[in-house]
This record gives structure tokens, sequence and C-alpha cells, in this order.
């Protein structure tokens, strides 16, 4: 799929789905057959090319084999081997498209593979690098925050769990690996789990299968949540005690980047009510179990020494992760910490690049290349789901939106929750943009706004998956996912369901506006979507008129202003409390209820004035107030309508309409859109950057 970061690059790969295993095993081959392997960097520093080798020439033997393993065009695949071969120093950058897959280890160990093959690894500018989809992902491993692993880099050897259970005094540590998430709740599921204590995530919306997962959740003795947030589809789901936790802006700890960068993370919010740090709830459950002189930190810096001292504690050089030189930090001193670089050991400073002499963390200090199998989706496509569903994220939301989703800037780019189709899937399946489709899989379905696209590749779907049971009626795509996982890593295949896809008619669109949340008739599909000084809703319904009548009328109370031509399929009404308004609903055939965009800003704008309150229920804007159109720059609240006037102006690139609007100059997510919507002008092409971009 292509994605607004690919617009840039100078060689796009549309690869078939779970088919990177064949794209770098062809690489690696490509590499030896035509010298530009690293061999002595390889005999010296590696082990297991041989058989690497072997495997990869079973899987893509060459140029045309690659190409027809993945889908791509011979002279793309061409091209990029010769890119990679002839390029010094090359990244790698790789995300969930390449993790979340039933093949994601075979993918990354593809991937190191050819960096080991040609010795561009701990070098500047040369080496694989993941792109977690977490911002603390490595702190978290540093403090063993994943089922297969202990504290401080440790994993469950024998001489590790040996260590740690000294190091703790802890005579019942566990002594194998737990469940990953997706076998976690299968187990739940089956009653071999009793209770479950979640921290800080919605798994009943962002596991695979989620329907499933929400399903288990029910059957648990002890469900116990710590959250910050209430409007959660996992806190609905009906837990037995909520703890209230601390929210990111509100906590003091550390945090370590993808530079291997620990900083510190200082609260600039004051502590609400009775919530608590999460190490002070767990040390205050720990106590009541019975633990009490294993858990008396009094502070974050303390627990931090211990970390830092388990981390040193009998290591030799021999584990990578050692931080012992900060584990006589006073209080004062962590609290003034500045970044520092881990390994950053007692008697040297922080480490700048790992792997720079060629070794490595194994025993005999040898990178290991690893022989992929040959890459095989788990699931088939079949003539009653045609296509494949991917699934991801939008510029502009984080997650399952119980944050993002409350601002109304992020939410004025894509206000509703889509599948984007390919114009080819569209015609065959009776799709027009802008249209509604229900989107099945043998797990559930979701009915969703279609976006037809020809970014998306054929024979595909992509759906975000942001939006929850919490904030729209029938969006939950994590329920359509397959759950079926990676064998090493747990992590579920998020991209390649087989999936259907129809039509599906409303008669009536609109939106609600509200200074107040409200519950809509359940016979309606709504989007939630965050609006300044309320709730805004975006609706599409097959009721009668007459009902939504009603139905406002009980939840407005008071007088309503009202037009209503039920003839013709339009309804619009708006209560005021004073000259503001206090709730108003919009409804017509297709997109003639009103203009979203025009009556939520007066509806942010408070008091009106006697113009804007008649022109209201026309839909129309009221003189000097246009519509800017979807917003396409987040941070400056700039509109799609204002930048086509722009370009239309005679703004030729993006950098220009930067200067005239302010669009792409902060953050510059939006630039690429930017350059699109002047290629589609046809006024002017884009730059381009030099960037390979494999999806």
């Amino acid at each position: 799929r292509k994605t607004d970061t690919s617009e840039d690059a100078d060689l796009f790969l549309g690869l078939k789905p779970g088919t990177d295993t064949a794209l770098f095993s062809g690489l690696l081959v490509h590499l030896a057959d035509n010298g530009f392997l690293d061999r002595d960097y390889v005999e010296h520093h590696t082990s297991g090319f041989d058989e690497a080798l072997v495997r990869a020439r079973s899987i893509a033997g060459g140029v045309a084999a690659t190409a027809l393993a993945t889908g791509l065009a011979e002279q793309d695949v061409a091209a990029f081997f010769q890119m990679f071969a002839a390029t010094a120093r090359v990244v790698t950058l790789y995300s969930q498209g390449v993790n979340q897959s039933a093949q994601g280890t075979d993918k990354v160990n593809a991937i190191i593979n050819c960096h080991f093959a040609t010795g561009r690894i701990g070098k500047i500018g040369a080496s694989p690098f993941s792109l977690t989809g977490q911002p603390n992902a490595m702190g978290g491993r540093e403090v063993g925050g994943l089922s297969n692993q202990l504290a401080a880099h440790m994993s469950f050897t024998p001489p590790d769990i040996d260590r740690v259970r000294r190091f703790w005094k802890a005579p019942r540590i566990a002594t194998h690996e737990g469940l990953k998430a997706v076998q976690l709740f299968e187990a739940i599921g089956r009653g071999e789990i009793k209770a479950l204590w979640v921290m800080g995530t919605n798994p009943a919306v962002s596991l695979p299968d989620a329907d499933a997962a929400r399903s288990a959740l029910k059957k648990l003795e002890l469900f116990v949540i710590s959250e910050n947030v209430l409007s959660n589809d996992t806190v609905s789901a009906g837990a037995h005690v909520l703890l209230p936790a601390l929210a990111w802006g509100e906590k003091s700890g550390t945090v370590t980047n993808s530079e291997r960068r620990i900083s510190r993370q200082r609260a600039f919010l004051p502590v609400p009510g009775e919530a608590r740090p999460d190490w002070w709830i767990v040390s205050e459950v720990a106590k009541r179990l019975g633990f009490g002189p294993a858990f008396e930190y009094g502070s974050a810096a303390a627990i931090f020494r211990e970390h830092a001292s388990l981390s040193a504690f009998e290591n030799d050089g021999s584990r990578d992760f050692d931080i012992g030189g900060l584990s006589e930090l006073s209080d004062e001193a962590f609290d003034t910490m500045a970044p520092v670089l881990w390994p950053h050991r007692s008697d040297e400073a922080g480490q700048p690049r790992f792997f720079a002499g060629g070794e490595f963390f194994t025993g005999d200090r040898k990178g290991r290349f690893v022989a992929p199998e040959r890459p095989v989706l788990r699931t088939e496509i079949n003539e009653g789901r045609p296509l494949r569903l991917n699934t991801g994220r939008i510029r502009d939301q984080w997650h399952t939106m119980t944050r993002t989703g409350t601002s109304p800037r992020l939410g004025a780019h894509l206000p509703e929750p889509f599948v984007e189709v390919h114009p080819d899937d569209a015609v065959r399946h009776g799709l027009a943009d802008g249209s509604f489709a229900r989107v099945t899989t043998d797990h559930g379905q979701c009915t969703l706004k279609v976006v037809v696209s020809a970014r998306q590749q054929r024979g595909m779907l992509f759906a975000p998956i942001h939006w929850s049971e919490a904030n729209a009626s029938a969006a939950r795509v994590g329920a359509l996912v397959a759950p079926v996982t990676d064998a090493f890593s747990g992590q579920p295949e998020s991209k390649a369901t087989p999936a259907s896809i129809a039509p599906y008619d409303y008669v009536f669109r609109g939106f609600v506006l509200s200074r107040t949340p409200l519950k809509l008739p359940d016979h309606a599909w709504w989007a939630r979507a965050a609006v300044s000084g309320g709730s805004g809703y975006l609706i599409a319904d097959n009721a009668d008129l007459n009902g939504w009548s009603s139905w406002l009328h009980a939840v407005a109370g008071g007088e309503l202003a009202e037009y209503d031509d039920f003839g013709g399929g339009v309804y619009r009404a708006a209560s005021f409390t004073g000259e503001a308004i206090e709730t108003c609903l919009f409804l017509g055939p297709a997109q003639d209820a009103g203009d979203w965009d025009v009556v939520k800003e007066l509806f942010a704008a408070g008091p009106l004035t006697d113009d804007q309150r008649r022109m209201l229920l026309s839909g129309k804007p009221a003189q000097g107030l246009a519509s800017a159109g979807p917003v396409v720059c987040a941070c400056f609240g700039v509109g799609r309508n204002a930048i086509c006037d722009a370009i239309a102006a005679g703004a030729r690139s993006a950098t220009e309409i930067g200067v005239r609007l302010k669009a792409g100059t902060n953050c510059g997510s939006c630039i690429p859109e930017l350059k699109r919507l002047i290629v589609e002008s046809g006024t002017a092409d884009p730059d381009h950057g030099k960037l390979v971009a494999a999806s």
C-alpha cells in the first residue's frame, strides 16, 4: 500500500502480502552471485552463512524468481538489488508491516542476513533498524516487559534465572516463559487463567479476533485494570477493580529511545485525585500479598538504582545491557540526570555504537545468520473471501484513540472510520467513493466509509485500527483479524486476513453536535468526532426522519428551531443556550444534510450573530464563513480548500504553501499530502527524496 512516506521514494515496491522474506532472500542471492559480499566480515564475524544462502536460493534464486514470488516487476526488483549493492550506507527501516505477521521473525532475519553479508551493521549509516510501535519499546524490554524475558535483557535460561533469583532473593521466581498476548487470551477463554491485571492498554480493541478476547474477559474470576480513562472497551468489558493510574504527563521515571539513550521523564502535570504511579500501585498490592520487604520503594529513583544494579550484577561484558555506572545515583542526581547512552558501566561512559568491531552478544561473539522458512501465509482467500484485509494506523491517531481521539485538531483530518479500496476492486464489488461498505471476515464484520484510492493494492483492503465501541458503532477492525501468530515472536498476522466486501446503503447522512455526550439510537451508524466545545457524531441511517425528530426533542429539551422537508428527506434542527448552539441535528440524503465543517465552526464559536443563526438551518455557509474543508495540516488547522486556493493562486511547492498558510512548517507530516494536492492540480511535480519503500 502506498503511504505518504512512500511518495517521497525513488522506488516503491508494492509487495504481495507476506513476501518480504522472499524479497530479501533474493537480495542475499544477488549479493552472493555478483561479488558484493564482504567475505572477510562473514568469515570472521558471523556463522551460519552457507545454510542461510542455500535456503535463500530455494526461496528466491534470482531476480526473476524474486519478482514471481513477490508480485513485483522484474525491473523494479533488479533496480532495488542494484541500489542496495551499490550503496555503502544502507539503513533498512522496518516496522509493523514486517513485524505484525505470522512470518515476522523470518522477515527480520532475512533483512539482517543481507546486512551481515555486506558487513553493513554497526557502522554509521549502515544497519537494520527497527521502528517499533511504542515510543518506549526499548525501555520496556530493558525492564523485562515481555513474557519471554527477565529484567535487564536476561532470558529464561538456567544461568539467568539463577542470577535474577539470587539478586532479588526470590526463591519462587518464574522458571519459564509466560504466554504472549494472543495465547494469553486464548488461555483465559479456555478457563486456564482465572485472574488478569491490565495496565494501560486496550486488548478488547487491539487484539486480533477481538470479540473472542472480549468474551474471554467476562470469564475471569478477578479482572483488574490500571487506567487513566474510563472510555475504553476493556474497561467496559466488566472490570472488577479499577485502579486510577497516572497518564504520561503526570509520570516521573525514565524512557529509552531507539538510540539506546535513557532520558528522564519528568511530570509536567499535577497528580489528579487519587491516581498513583504504576510502581506505587504494584508495590502496595505486593505488600498486601505478603511481599512487603521486597517492595519497600520510596521513589522512582530507588527503583532505578535497583534496576541499574541488576544490569551490572555478574555482568563481565557478556550481556549488552549494563548501566551499573548509574546504580549509586542520589535522588537529586536522578532528578537532574541528563540523557545517557547505554551501556554505561561503572568503569566507562556510554558506548556510541554497538557491533562496530564485529562482536555480538552470543557465546562465540559472532553474529548468527538464520535460514528463514519459505514464506507462506497461514490463511487462504477463497470465493467467499476473495480479498485480504490489511490493518494499520493513520497519520493523526494513536492506537485506540483514548487520548488522541479527544483532540479536535487531530480528529479534523480523517474523522470517520474507513476502508480503502483500489478502483478496480471498487468496480468489481459495486463500491463508490464516499459510500459505505460492510467488510466481513470469518471472525467479524464492520461497516465503514469507502475510500477509493489507486494507492491501495489490487485485491487488498486497508482499514485503520483506531475506532472502537467507545467511539464508533461498527468499526472495531481488530474483531476482523485472524488470530494466527508468529511461532517465535507471538505477533499476530494483522496485515492479510481473508475478507469480503459489499455495499451497504444508507438513505440518510448527517451529523449531531452537542455540548454533552449523547447516546444515539441503536439503529444508527455513527462515529464520534472530537470537536471544540462538546461532542460531535457523524451519522448514517435508514430509519424514518420522524423518529429522529422525536429522539432530538427527547435529548435536547426546550424549544427547537427546526427545518423539515420530510418529503425530500431533509431534517435540520437546533436548540440554543443563550445565543450559542446547545444541540443540533442535520440529516439528509447523501451529502445534502449540511456542511459539517461550517456548522462545526459555528458550534465552536459560541454566541452566533443574527445572520449566522438565521443561516444555520440552511446548512450552508453564512457570508464571511466559507468552509475550509477537511483539515490537512493539524498543527495549524489549515483545511484542504484553503490549500487548493493557494495552489490555484500560484503556490507550486509545499514550501510555497507553507509560506502562505504555515501548513507543513511544524511537524511536517502533512507535506506528502500537500505535494499530492499540487500534483492533482496539474500545476507542478513534487520533489523526490532518496528512499526505497517496500510495503
